[in-house]
């Protein structure tokens, strides 16, 4: 396992820190792996809708260009 050593600002660093107190997790290391590993899932659901995006801009199914049909699948979601 590669280390890494970095640095957090103190609001960041009292959250970890409550994050292991509350046993969450067993210490920051899992932490913020798992935040990464969270990061990656979301960018490649992310990627996965860009790219459906693009096909469906390409197809010549709507005029609408990815600005606009990310726009209105937002709009969608949160209602």
């Amino acid at each position: 396992m590669a280390r890494q050593s970095i640095s957090f600002t103190e609001p960041n660093d009292e959250w970890l820190k409550s994050q292991v107190d509350n046993q969450e997790y067993s210490s920051k290391s899992e932490l913020v792996n798992d935040l990464v590993r969270q990061a990656r899932k979301q960018q490649a659901q992310v990627d996965w809708i860009r790219t459906k995006l693009e096909k469906a801009e390409k197809s010549g199914f709507t005029k609408d260009g990815k600005d606009e049909i990310l726009s209105q699948s937002k709009a969608l979601f949160n209602d």
